[in-house]
C-alpha cells in the first residue's frame, strides 16, 4: 500500500470520523484511499457456504458506501485482515504512505479518551500516523493552522517535512511550537544585571535558533506562511492548548536507540494524543 491513505476502520463513532478525514486528505494529495478492518472473520461469515456476501461486518460496509457516494471519484478499497488490529495495521502503513485511525474503537473501556489499538498503532508504525476523536472537535479547526511541536537543538527532517508538505496541501499557516524552561532563581553575574533581561535575551536566542531550524525548509516551501514561537509552558501543555485553532497537530516520536519490541511514545506525544483539541499526527524519526 505504498503512497496510499491507509485507514482502520470498524464501524465504531471514531473510525466513521477518521474514514472521513483520511477520505479528504486522499482526495487533497491525490492519493488511493485504503480502508482496512482487522480482527476476527468468524462474527460476520455467510450463514450458507454458497451465499455470496462480503467477508466485511455491515457497519464496515456502510462507512465504504458513505465514502464513495461522498467522493465518488476517490480510488477505494475495503478489505478485512485477520490479526490483532495494532500489529496489522502498524504493518499496513509503509513508510510514503499515511495511516490513519481512530481515538477509540468498538473495545475497550469508555472512559479512556485513546484507545490501546490507536496508542499502540502510532508506536509501531513506520509511517506518519494520525489519530481521529469522534464529535465536533474530530477533524480539526476548518482553515486552522497545522501546528508543530519542534526542539530546535535536536531538529528533525522527517517531522520538518511531514508538517511543511500538510500546510502546503492545505494552504495553511505552519505555526512551529518550541517549549523551553530556564531556571527559577537568580542567574550568576559579573555585574548588577536585571534578571527579566537575562530571560529575556534568553528567550530571543532561542527564538532565533527555531527561526534558523525552520529557514531552509521555508526556502523549500516558500508559499507557506511560517509562524515561530517559544514558550515557557511545558510542551505537552502548550501544544494542547495551541491545538484548539489547529487543523491538525503534529508530534514526533523518536525510534533510534529502542528496541523494536518495545516500541515507545514520548511524555509529549502521549499528552497530546490524549488531550489535544482535533486530528493528531504522530511522525517516526531517528
Amino acid at each position: 500500500m505504498s503512497h496510499a491513505v491507509v485507514v482502520g476502520v470498524d464501524g465504531s463513532e471514531a473510525s466513521w470520523a477518521a474514514a472521513e478525514w483520511a477520505a479528504r486528505e486522499a482526495e487533497r494529495s491525490g492519493r488511493p484511499l485504503c480502508m482496512l478492518h482487522v480482527g476476527a472473520q468468524e462474527e460476520f461469515a455467510p450463514t450458507e457456504p454458497d451465499e455470496a456476501v462480503e467477508p466485511l461486518p455491515q457497519a464496515v460496509l456502510a462507512v465504504r458506501d458513505h465514502i464513495a457516494g461522498v467522493l465518488p471519484g476517490l480510488e477505494l478499497t475495503c478489505r478485512h485482515v485477520p490479526g490483532n488490529p495494532a500489529y496489522a495495521l502498524a504493518a499496513a502503513g509503509w513508510r510514503d504512505s499515511l495511516l490513519v485511525v481512530g481515538s477509540r474503537g468498538t473495545g475497550g473501556f469508555a472512559g479512556l479518551l485513546v484507545g490501546s489499538t490507536a496508542l499502540r498503532t502510532a508506536a509501531r508504525a513506520h509511517c506518519p500516523v494520525v489519530l481521529v476523536r469522534a464529535g465536533s472537535e474530530g477533524q480539526g479547526a476548518a482553515g486552522g493552522d497545522v501546528l508543530v511541536g519542534l526542539d530546535s537543538v535536536r531538529p528533525c527532517g522527517e517531522l520538518l517535512s511531514f508538517a511543511f508538505a500538510e500546510a502546503a496541501a492545505r494552504g495553511a499557516t505552519l505555526r512551529a511550537l518550541e517549549s523551553r524552561t530556564y531556571q527559577s532563581g537568580p542567574y550568576v553575574t559579573e555585574g548588577p544585571v536585571d534578571q527579566r533581561e537575562i530571560r529575556d535575551a534568553l528567550a530571543e536566542a532561542e527564538l532565533t535558533r527555531l527561526r534558523d531550524t525552520l529557514a531552509p525548509w521555508r526556502e523549500k516551501h516558500p508559499e507557506v506562511r511560517v509562524e515561530a514561537e517559544v514558550t515557557a509552558w511545558p510542551a505537552g501543555r502548550a501544544l494542547v492548548e495551541a491545538s484548539r485553532g489547529a487543523a491538525l497537530t503534529v508530534v514526533g516520536r523518536r525510534t533510534s536507540g529502542l528496541h523494536a519490541a518495545a516500541p515507545w511514545l514520548g511524555g509529549v506525544a502521549h499528552a497530546v494524543l490524549h488531550h489535544a483539541h482535533g486530528p493528531v499526527a504522530v511522525v517516526p524519526h531517528d
